[in-house]
């Protein structure tokens, strides 16, 4: 397995929640910090990492990761000292039961666990008909006094979860987005560009591309690449082949189509061209319902081309995400193979 497990479990293993990304950006930081010209962040705690390119620097791209997880926001804490969240992102309420949880208050991280009732009760009338994450609380496992004397109203929480590998695969929390972090920093450790590269992580992605819609007023690019996760529903659970959308193992996907974005057809071709000419794997991806910081980055700064690569990962929003390590790679060697190819003479008008 050629990933670097040392870093990408890092990045996977450290929280972020939306609005909370300070672990990660400092991670980030402390990765590119002597591969690059110039850092910076901003008020909504995006960081971008410039390289100014060596021979066309007034050509300017902006490659793109989001450092957020889903997580939750701490709305209310019981009398009997149990913590009741609201959900940041989009969780399905079914998978959050006997998990474990962190809750980050500003006294330092405490453990807990979101429990659930044992099956013998499964027949008690006082039992919701339908799980909500507005149901989820956190057993702090701490009296009621000391968890009101530690733990407050807006706090962060995440699921706790270690990087595993199963097989080929990488499994764990915060794959989503933290795989398309690795990525990007790894391409930035081997590209000299030639034009001028904006490598920026975002916020709060995962509630509503909102970091990503602040760098395109900060920065004005030429092009924008975005790096994220997609869906690979190639599992033998009562889904139809052709709502796989990618696969394991297939390569990186160039995406074509999501729920917010038609990427510019003369990116994704380059991005063909470039997987084809340097024998890198791909695959294409159509998603029919959601989307990422592509749309956000389209649109925010008027209209700017726009491209995606995407790494297709099981179980998305769960504690056990899943990708396969050859297209991690894959991932990286076609994000720093398109950056090395651009020389600032490209047009993307349509």
């Amino acid at each position: 397995m050629a990933v670097d497990l040392e870093l990408l479990g890092e990045l996977s293993e450290t929280s972020g929640a939306p609005g909370h990304e300070d672990r990660i950006r400092d991670i980030v930081r402390d990765s590119v910090e002597d591969e690059v010209d110039e850092i910076r962040t901003d008020a909504m705690g995006n960081l971008a990492a410039t390289v100014e390119g060596s021979q066309n620097p007034e050509f300017e791209v902006l490659v793109a990761a989001h450092m957020d997880e889903i997580g939750f926001v701490v709305r209310h804490i019981h009398d009997d000292g149990f913590v009741q969240v609201d959900p940041l992102g989009g969780w399905d309420p079914r998978i959050l039961r006997a998990e474990r949880a962190t809750v980050h208050t500003d006294e330092g991280d405490l453990p807990g666990v979101i429990g659930s009732p044992p099956p013998h009760t499964d027949d008690n009338p006082y039992m919701r008909d339908k799980d909500d994450v507005r149901d989820v609380f956190i057993d702090v496992g701490l009296p009621a006094d000391e968890v009101e004397d530690v733990v407050n109203v807006g706090d962060r929480v995440t699921l706790s979860q270690s990087l595993e590998p199963v097989g080929d695969l990488v499994t764990g929390k915060a794959i989503d987005n933290r795989v398309s972090v690795y990525a990007l920093l790894k391409a930035a450790s081997r590209t000299v560009p030639r034009v001028t590269v904006h490598w920026v992580a975002t916020t709060q992605e995962e509630v509503g591309l909102r970091g990503a819609e602040a760098v395109g007023f900060d920065i004005d690019p030429d092009l924008v690449l975005n790096l994220d996760t997609t869906v690979a529903n190639d599992i033998p659970q009562f889904v139809y082949e052709e709502d796989y959308v990618t696969e394991l193992g297939e390569g990186a996907a160039i995406k074509f189509k999501d729920g917010v974005v038609l990427p510019n057809p003369k990116v994704t071709d380059d991005l063909v061209d470039v997987a084809e000419n340097q024998h890198i794997d791909y695959q294409r991806e159509v998603l029919t319902a959601g989307g990422t910081d592509t749309g956000a980055f389209q649109r925010t700064h008027g209209a700017t081309p726009v491209g995606a690569i995407s790494t297709p990962t099981r179980y998305l929003h769960t504690p056990t995400e899943a990708a396969h390590a050859h297209d991690v790679d894959q991932v990286v060697d076609l994000t720093a193979a398109f950056v090395m190819s651009l020389d600032g003479t490209e047009g993307y008008t349509l």
